[in-house]
């Protein structure tokens, strides 16, 4: 897919999924609390308090960890690379491939048994950026360090050269 600008975009990628665990066991839980406890209060408004709650709990436990969940994007582009996170207020981080000096994969043992991972992008910034939890993080960082190979430095300019690839003798008057 083509951007505005001329940019290919390469890969759109999100956290694994497995951050979404536990608010889908919370769901079930409450989705059995639910069936098994409606109903066998005395009065009417003690059921529905009883629903309240479970539908607080949902919107608490469930929905708001999806919703940050899909709200965090990663997005490689044949120029750049851009993160998008926040729900409320949403942060956006573009990393330029000429900027970009290293590419590393770091992996805990969680990750390693669910073939995920971190990538650093080492900008020569004291804090690397970081793509969190990425599924096959060995194959970005392949296409990411690709990408960072094609990719002209900051200072490129293609009329500064002459067509034997030297820098062309000038003179100063």
């Amino acid at each position: 897919m083509r951007t505005s600008d001329g940019e290919w975009v390469v890969a759109r990628l999100r956290s694994h999924g497995r951050a979404l665990f536990w608010p889908t066991l919370l769901l079930l839980l409450v989705s059995g609390g639910i069936g098994f406890g409606y109903g066998r209060l005395p009065e009417e408004w003690q059921n529905l308090a009883i629903l309240g709650a479970a539908a607080l709990i949902v919107l608490v436990g469930c929905v708001g960890p999806w919703v940050r969940w899909m709200a965090r994007t990663i997005t490689i582009t044949s120029e750049r690379i851009i993160l998008r996170s926040g729900v409320l207020v949403r942060e956006r981080q573009e990393v330029r491939h000429s900027r970009i000096e290293e590419v590393a994969v770091r992996r805990s043992g969680l990750q390693l048994v669910f073939a995920t991972g971190d990538v650093l992008l080492h900008t020569g910034a004291s804090r690397p950026v970081v793509l969190r939890d990425v599924s096959s993080p060995k194959l970005v960082a392949e296409a990411i360090d690709d990408l960072v190979d094609d990719a002209p430095g900051e200072d490129w300019d293609d009329d500064e050269y002459d067509a034997d690839g030297d820098f062309p003798e000038t003179s100063i008057r």
